[in-house]
């Protein structure tokens, strides 16, 4: 198991730029934006113990945060 964060930046590094515009432009992106940013530091603090979570509860959220992460790419594409 990785207790690397998954940063969007990271994930899209070629598209840094157009996170920020769509962050500026377009208040969908910037709302599955911040969700993704605040769930992936909730997994993060479980996989580190900050505040631990069983295991159902974390496969719930890394699910969703896939999700999320598939509706940022998806609109980084669009764009």
């Amino acid at each position: 198991m990785s207790h690397t964060p998954h940063e969007l930046i990271e994930e899209f590094p070629n598209q840094i730029v157009a996170m920020q515009s769509l962050k500026e432009n377009d208040a969908h992106f910037a709302k599955i934006y911040e969700e993704y940013h605040a769930l992936n530091r909730a997994i993060h603090r479980a996989e580190t113990d900050v505040e631990p979570t069983d295991d159902l509860h974390m496969s719930e959220m890394r699910k969703q945060r896939m999700l999320l992460k598939d509706q940022v790419a998806a609109a980084l594409r669009a764009a």
